[in-house]
């Protein structure tokens, strides 16, 4: 088992009531939708991690921002991530105990998206770099995925 086996079976644990999406059932559900059913995809990360790359069409959010998206997003499903799954879990249990029904974590997040092979855009544009977060987390992100060295200035 790897380490990111190891780290999402560690959230899973955390929070049990949370469904984890599978980053193949996100991608079956953007491609079987349409645009008025596409599910709401809040990146809860930090700004200066969501400017580096996002999931197309995502918004970064959280705290009472990611509440108030997922309240008006109605009967649209909202999926919340972050790098490894943590932070957007966290705040999937929140969005549930203030009345959200139709929410879920991406399991394994941005950095299992990406390691995937799937896109990520900074704006208009696709790129082939994540925001690493840490040494520690930047672990599980492919090294050839990291936007800059951890701990060193970004250029």
């Amino acid at each position: 088992m790897t380490e990111f086996d190891e780290t999402k079976q560690t959230i899973r644990k955390r929070f049990p009531e949370v469904h984890q999406l599978q980053v193949d059932e996100l991608v079956a559900q953007l491609k079987a939708t349409g645009a008025d059913q596409q599910p709401l995809l809040i990146d809860v990360r930090a700004a200066d991690e969501f400017a580096v790359s996002h999931l197309p069409g995502a918004v970064q959010a959280s705290g009472k921002q990611a509440l108030a998206l997922a309240r008006a997003a109605g009967d649209r499903p909202v999926v919340v991530y972050c790098a490894v799954g943590y932070r957007s879990s966290k705040t999937a249990k929140a969005l549930m105990a203030a009345g959200i029904e139709n929410v879920a974590n991406l399991e394994g997040s941005i950095f299992e998206w990406a390691n995937a092979g799937h896109s990520v855009v900074r704006g208009e544009h696709t790129v082939r770099e994540v925001h690493p977060f840490d040494k520690k987390w930047g672990q599980m992100l492919d090294r050839d995925l990291w936007a800059f060295e951890p701990g060193k200035p970004a250029s």
